[in-house]
């Protein structure tokens, strides 16, 4: 990844509203912070020695909070027989190929193999996002020109 890649993609977190993106690769890994107007970077080029891996996942389930565990099994049995549509990049998610156009999705919509449900701006490139399975959007995840993380849930379907 040469400079210009990485400056990029600094322009694009602090446009994007997100306040902290990791990009970790095979030999550089990349923590991009923003608050306010100054975005905080930094960059590690040398892979991190498995010792120090195994430490930081003990600590990181320490720090989660107990409320929203307790609310996430609740809210899993109801999802469960629903499949969810996630978002393959990072990019800010938008529900309509236009302002003056309707939504490609609304919830009670039928979506077949194929059809499109939003679309992901990154990088000033507009990604179609296709359905990957048939039936019915019956929750919205995420709020019109919103800032969306690689993998994030996008949509509920309920495929029978």
């Amino acid at each position: 990844m040469d400079i210009k890649e990485i400056q990029s993609l600094i322009k694009f977190v602090a446009k994007s509203g997100a306040s902290e993106v990791k990009l970790e690769m095979e030999d550089i890994k990349i923590t991009i912070k923003t608050g306010g107007e100054a975005a905080e970077t930094t960059i590690i080029q040398a892979a991190a020695p498995m010792a120090q891996a195994p430490q930081m996942m003990a600590q990181a389930p320490v720090a989660q909070p107990a409320a929203p565990a307790a609310a996430a099994p609740a809210n899993t049995e109801d999802d469960s027989k629903y499949v969810t549509i996630k978002s393959p990049i990072i990019g800010t998610f938008y529900r309509k190929p236009s302002p003056d156009k309707p939504n490609f999705a609304e919830v009670g919509t039928e979506v077949k193999v194929g059809d499109t449900v939003c679309i992901i701006e990154a990088m000033k490139l507009f990604n179609e996002i296709e359905s990957e399975v048939s039936g019915k959007i019956v929750k919205v995840l995420v709020d019109d020109s919103s800032p969306v993380e690689f993998d994030q849930p996008l949509f509920l379907v309920d495929p029978s």
